[in-house]
């Protein structure tokens, strides 16, 4: 069982808006795992080897507990019921308390449709006329608590941020291990949206930005769909007040 599993469409998503707050959890002893939908096959700069390669050194920095990959088509997988039957099988085995998605809309079409795939299998998984097996035995039902939408290239007003100022400089290094997709001087690779020099401090200002909203220096913000309930108003103190 994990307390978080982190689900996105390509290898890089996670690393890119959400890192930091898992970074935050592993530090405190959570067990965190990633759950990559595609290979990033359609991805202009490297290779699907090389994708792999670069999602387990990112998985190291981050200390995650495991990182598997569901192999549904780059840039075409659909949020039908064959995928939601196969994602449904990865929730109710790792029984997470709380999924970290895709955005529900972005620039990239596999980022909205990962998304709202993703709460849909969430929801799903918890039914238990649906049957599902891993590795031939039967699953049992599972429904996650919460799930939390990351912001992606779409910068929107998130529902709550999480301050993740003590480990930005290790969220840097886990999406720097993507050397194949970001800028890299003197690569062969066609240039990319992402490959640009401003991209990565594009994503920094962004995390700035996040955390002046809340008082700190760096935060990643999400969105829900539905309201998060508090114990009290103490809950809402950040940074907290001694």
């Amino acid at each position: 069982m994990l307390k978080i599993l982190a689900i996105a469409a390509h290898p890089d998503d996670i690393e890119l808006s959400a890192a930091g707050t898992i970074l935050k959890h592993t530090m405190a002893g959570d067990a965190v795992g990633i759950l990559d939908l595609t290979e990033g096959e359609l991805g202009t700069r490297g290779s699907v080897a090389l994708r792999y390669e670069e999602a387990a050194a990112a998985a190291k920095v981050m200390g995650v507990k495991v990182r598997m990959n569901a192999q549904m088509p780059d840039g075409f997988f659909r949020n039908d019921e064959a995928s939601q039957r196969k994602l449904i099988t990865y929730i109710r085995y790792f029984r997470p308390q709380i999924v970290i998605a895709n955005a529900l809309e972005d620039r990239h079409p596999d980022h909205g449709k990962g998304g709202r795939l993703i709460a849909d299998a969430c929801f799903l998984a918890g039914l238990r006329k649906i049957e599902t097996e891993w590795e031939g035995q039967p699953q049992e039902a599972w429904r996650p608590k919460r799930v939390f939408h990351m912001i992606q290239d779409r910068k929107m007003e998130p529902d709550f941020i999480v301050d993740i100022s003590s480990v930005y400089d290790q969220k840097i290094e886990a999406i720097k291990c993507y050397k194949s997709q970001f800028y890299a001087p003197g690569s062969n690779e066609p240039d990319t949206y992402i490959s640009s020099g401003s991209f990565l401090g594009n994503i920094q200002n962004w995390d700035a930005l996040n955390g002046k909203k809340i008082g700190t220096q760096y935060g990643e913000g999400f969105i829900c769909e539905n309201i998060p309930g508090i114990d009290n108003l103490d809950a809402l103190i950040y940074p907290k007040i001694a």
